[in-house]
């Protein structure tokens, strides 16, 4: 990812926070039939720095696994307007946050570890429902059954990049003017990246 310094974010906890803020994500592979893509939720291991997930069986990417892989966790973004900067020496550009992680994809095969990653993943997801479904409550033959079509995998990250622009090379009011149009536009991107712009400024 072609990355200014102005708007590189290195450390781990604040990429760390933001992949689990933002774990729907995209993972990335050239093959032999050319580049391939699969979007799916992603749990991230802080102590062990690795991705773990799962996907259909069906889905040929899993046999991409000798090969690296590149996944894209997005966050907020929104078009940034000239008009905003009151000058006419600018042009329209774009603000967002995103992280990209690499590594290799191993498979995971085995039963126990595969209805681990699916616990997991329903207890992180379900977490902020005011009643959360659980695997427990369904016979487990049903779930045995369904878990023959997937397969699990981990990936362990060999390299983390963050990108975080939000107008840090334009001057401190050009900023204040870009925030103020964001929030007066309402919608939630917007709003987020204002949000983030305003905590960016104040550090």
């Amino acid at each position: 990812m072609y990355i200014p310094s102005s708007f590189e974010v290195k450390e781990k906890e604040s990429l760390y926070e933001f992949i689990e803020k933002n774990s729907f994500a995209i993972i990335f592979s050239q093959t032999e039939n050319g580049p391939y893509a699969t979007h799916v939720p992603l749990l991230l291991e802080r102590e062990e720095g690795c991705l773990y997930g799962h996907m259909a069986k069906a889905n040929p990417h899993w046999n991409s696994r000798e090969n690296e892989v590149l996944v894209v966790f997005s966050g907020p973004h929104t078009y940034i307007s000239p008009s905003w900067y009151e000058t006419t020496l600018a042009v329209p550009t774009w603000n967002y946050v995103a992280v990209h992680a690499y590594g290799k994809l191993e498979l995971i095969e085995d039963p126990e570890e595969l209805r681990r990653i699916l616990d997991d993943s329903v207890n992180v997801y379900e977490s902020t429902m005011p009643n959360p479904w659980s695997m427990s409550s369904v016979d487990s033959t049903f779930i045995s059954n369904l878990s023959k079509g997937i397969i699990g995998f981990r990936i362990e990250i060999e390299k983390l990049e963050g990108k975080w622009k939000l107008s840090q090379n334009h001057s401190r009011e050009r900023q204040d003017r870009v925030i103020e149009a964001l929030d007066s536009q309402g919608d939630e991107n917007s709003i987020q990246i204002a949000n983030l712009m305003k905590k960016n400024r104040n550090e």
